[in-house]
């Protein structure tokens, strides 16, 4: 198996993740929080999402789906169209609603389309390739994908915990 092709997967597992914590659930319920100052399912999801495509795109020289699109207008959330969640107060938090799961589940899939297009076009040369010179050392290709699986799955499963103690199967 390629590397690519692994990377593919575990990508694919986000997908799957996203989608069974959010379908089925109601506003009231992709918008609760545990406490005044604790993460929502909507805001989780939205947060994954907009780090995939934000950090996707900038890794592979793309357009975020956010910008190019029109989900910052479908979302309508009152925050900067640059926003990703990082570093959110309670009150950021809180700006994250939905109406529907939907809206959620369709932009995680048109990110994923585009973060699967780009990464069938990935090379195992390219993954040694530096894509951020912000850090010592440098970060590659090949750690800013897992890094960015690594988060996505992380709030899937937090994501997928709210699901439960709010009373989701």
């Amino acid at each position: 198996m390629h590397a690519k092709d692994i990377l593919i997967e575990g990508y694919s597992r986000i997908q799957e993740e996203v989608h069974a914590a959010v379908e089925g659930l109601s506003p009231d319920r992709l918008n609760a929080r545990p406490s005044g100052t604790t993460n929502s399912i909507s805001w989780l999801v939205w947060h994954l999402t907009r780090v995939q495509d934000d950090h996707i795109a900038d890794a592979f020289g793309l357009d975020q789906v956010w910008l190019t699109g029109d989900w910052h207008d479908r979302f309508a959330l009152g925050l900067p169209r640059h926003d990703i969640g990082y570093g959110h107060s309670a009150a950021q938090v809180g700006k994250v609603r939905v109406d529907s799961g939907d809206l959620l589940t369709d932009y995680y899939d048109a990110v994923h389309e585009q973060t699967l297009k780009a990464l069938r076009g990935v090379s195992a040369q390219d993954l040694d390739g530096v894509v951020d010179e912000r850090w010592d050392p440098p970060v590659t290709l090949g750690v800013r994908l897992i890094s960015v699986l690594s988060d996505d799955l992380q709030h899937a499963g937090q994501a997928a915990y709210l699901r439960g103690w709010n009373g989701g199967s």
